[in-house]
């Protein structure tokens, strides 16, 4: 018992850790869900802390909290956005869904912290955590708020720079390869000629319109629940504590936060949420895609398709020496097959927006914060790695572009679609080349030379 000190909450006592910072309701949530292991990821106990901080500002300016008490929380808060204090919150995020427990395990943290700030001990509840630290706030408005406020940071601070970034190697490739003639495929099958500068052109925009995307949708993140408590009608707080607050959160941050257009709609649903998770997914299609595309063109080096050259970054087998495998692609298909689980994870939890409530926001917050820590790190890692030492391999581009009966295609204007068959399917029956059997079938060597260019085969003709 020595090492535990009582304290009470509304259902009774609990023993809580006698150097503990949280209370009674974090040691009944910690016995409650002992589920996973994982806590809350940093940015949201930042976003938390943010909104504790301006709301005692709020608070002390609207004549609601001292001026001893609101310094007090402020000064606690500060060391909760700075992660100071990140090992007094372990709550399980497999917890009440509205993140009740988490808001509480703040509250109280910060309680206690400004309770030392004024020279009382811990427990003594001499600043309260809901009195005091949650005054004007409900669980239901500040955790959507939070989750907000963490998502929108990271994806501005991370995501979409790494996405600028990857875009930006990305355009660069496309210069570099704009010469590079290689043979196209669809449906895995040999097609007609394209320049691999247009191939890498089609994957920056594809970056392009991700970012635009997640850059969207990431505007519905700035409209806050603040202000709605309990069920959206704002009860037990001031008219004007969630316009001060929220305006206190978009200075400290340099994000264009503000209250909700309607606070029934940001408490009930989770839609901006679910709208930046598919977006997130979408983007995360997009980089399977690419990533994958690359690693079949860099197969071989010499019994594979070998138009790239992909960096040797480390040794491929443990059994076959000399082998290089393209593990930086790789890699960042497993983070898109995470990324698109994540997504299934928070729509299925975007069908618990019941009544008034969402009762499964913990775990959306959860994957969200994942999928873009994941993306923002994959990103960074495949441009770094395997984007910046890429390479053409031109000498198998041209064999095979040689190689290949699609050249054909070009001939139909001139000799019709189904002589042009024939001569593809003689020519792979023969060996012979596309050239010899056109010109043994009356095709003009002059004509020739211009439709089997396979440069002009690159363009629309004018």
């Amino acid at each position: 018992m020595d090492d535990f000190r009582i304290e009470k909450d509304s259902l009774g006592t609990m023993q809580v850790p006698v150097d503990a910072l949280y209370g009674a309701q974090t040691a009944r949530a910690i016995d409650n869900f002992p589920i996973s292991g994982i806590s809350l990821p940093r940015p949201m106990l930042r976003a938390l802390g943010l909104i504790k901080k301006n709301a005692a500002q709020t608070n002390q300016g609207l004549g609601l909290l001292s001026a001893e008490v609101a310094s007090a929380i402020v000064q606690a808060a500060e060391e909760v956005i700075a992660g100071k204090q990140d090992e007094q919150f372990p709550v399980d995020i497999f917890q009440t869904g509205s993140g009740t427990s988490s808001n509480m395990n703040s509250n109280e943290v910060i309680a206690n912290l400004a309770a030392q700030l004024l020279g009382q001990s811990l427990g003594s509840k001499a600043v309260h955590p809901n009195d005091h630290v949650n005054l004007g706030q409900s669980s239901n408005d500040v955790f959507p708020s939070a989750i907000h406020i963490a998502c929108a940071e990271q994806l501005h601070q991370n995501l979409l720079p790494a996405l600028e970034q990857l875009l930006q190697r990305l355009d660069k490739k496309t210069d570099e390869f704009k010469d590079v003639l290689k043979i196209g495929r669809t449906h895995l099958q040999d097609a007609t000629p394209i320049k691999l500068g247009q191939v890498f052109s089609g994957y920056s925009r594809q970056v392009e319109l991700s970012h635009e995307q997640i850059a969207n949708n990431m505007n519905r993140l700035f409209e806050l629940a603040l202000g709605g408590t309990a069920v959206g009608t704002g009860i037990n707080t001031h008219p004007d504590f969630a316009a001060k607050t929220i305006a206190g959160i978009a200075n400290e941050t340099g994000l264009p936060f503000r209250e909700a257009n309607n606070h029934f709609e940001a408490q009930g649903a989770k839609d901006g949420l679910i709208a930046v998770s598919s977006s997130l997914k979408c983007c995360a299609i997009s980089l399977f895609k690419i990533a994958n595309d690359i690693r079949f063109l860099g197969s071989g080096p010499r019994c594979g398709i070998g138009e790239l050259i992909i960096p040797a970054v480390q040794p491929g087998s443990s059994i076959m020496p000399g082998k290089i495998n393209p593990v930086m692609a790789e890699s960042l298909m497993q983070v898109c097959a995470q990324v698109i689980g994540n997504d299934a994870t928070v729509s299925l939890s975007g069908l618990s927006g019941n009544f008034e409530l969402n009762v499964m926001m913990p775990v959306m917050a959860y994957n969200v914060l994942q999928s873009i820590e994941l993306l923002s790190q994959g990103i960074t890692a495949f441009a770094q790695k395997c984007l910046d030492g890429l390479q053409a391999n031109e000498k198998r581009c041209g064999d095979l572009l040689e190689q290949s009966l699609a050249l054909v295609t070009a001939l139909v204007p001139e000799i019709g679609y189904d002589r042009a068959a024939d001569l593809a399917k003689q020519a792979h029956k023969t060996g012979k080349t596309l050239r010899e059997l056109a010109l043994a079938d009356g095709v003009a060597a002059e004509t020739l030379d211009t439709l089997l260019d396979p440069a002009t085969m690159t363009e629309p003709k004018r």
